[in-house]
């Protein structure tokens, strides 16, 4: 049986939701907060910011499930090396025409990320906006997390963007409905085995259209996830409560991971 990231239909009626005006406005701020979190000195800051890397040469960045280039575009318009990776091909279509419109020099692959990797070939690697816990099968994300650290260069970074479990506690609504880009959306959230899954239905109304799909995410708590880098071999993981690297309490927006090798 096919898992719930395969259907393309779900990744093209939702795209637009998904990726509306406000996820776009939030593109500079990443990818600025991404070369801050790498310790890469792009901006020529004084000698003083021992902590930054000098940028010797263009470093590589693989952006790890990149939708339809959102970031990759930033980084590569930032002057890296951009690779991205997804397994939805109309996204990657999507891509593949914006970058070529602005002349971007951007790969993008169409592969699934359990089968990703390039030994010891990336800087940075990146799998941001809830991208990460799809796969029923636990072993898969660690597969992943193991790909993604055998992809890394030695000091590279790998930085994991989501949506924690306790912040998913804190916040959470059983039901929910609101309006954006002309479209009604409804939403209904269930947590599942103790809260292992959040069980997501979702309901999109347009033009006297509708279209239903569900589908079940894992969650994982700062700790499962660190626990879980640290089995796929990175010794040193961070974690980050949002993109200006403010503590993971109470207050945290995001579940921000980065792991160093």
């Amino acid at each position: 049986m096919s898992e719930w990231f395969n259907d393309i239909d779900f990744w093209e009626y939702f795209a637009p939701v998904m990726f509306d005006k406000n996820h776009w406005s939030e593109v500079g701020e990443v990818a600025d907060s991404v070369t801050r979190l790498c310790r890469f000195n792009l901006y020529g800051e004084t000698p003083d910011d021992k902590w930054r890397k000098p940028l010797d040469c263009t470093p590589k960045v693989l952006d790890l499930c990149c939708g339809i280039g959102r970031i990759s575009s930033e980084l590569a318009r930032m002057g890296f090396d951009v690779t991205g990776v997804d397994i939805t091909k109309s996204f990657l279509d999507t891509a593949k025409e914006d970058a070529k419109y602005e002349n971007l020099n951007i790969e993008y692959i169409h592969c699934d990320a359990r089968e990703f990797k390039k030994e010891q070939f990336f800087d940075v690697i990146v799998n941001l906006y809830i991208s990460f816990g799809y796969f029923s099968d636990q072993n898969d994300d660690l597969k992943v997390l193991k790909n993604v650290y055998e992809s890394l260069k030695k000091g590279g970074t790998f930085i994991l963007e989501t949506l924690g479990k306790e912040i998913i506690a804190r916040d959470f609504v059983e039901a929910e409905w609101f309006e954006r880009d002309d479209y009604t959306i409804l939403t209904e959230y269930e947590p599942l085995d103790s809260w292992t899954f959040l069980k997501n239905r979702w309901i999109l109304l347009k033009d006297n259209k509708r279209v239903e799909k569900f589908f079940t995410q894992r969650l994982y708590s700062a700790s499962e996830l660190r626990a879980l880098m640290n089995q796929a071999g990175f010794s040193t993981v961070e974690i980050y409560g949002d993109w200006n690297e403010i503590p993971y309490n109470h207050h945290a927006n995001k579940l921000i991971a980065v792991g160093r090798k």
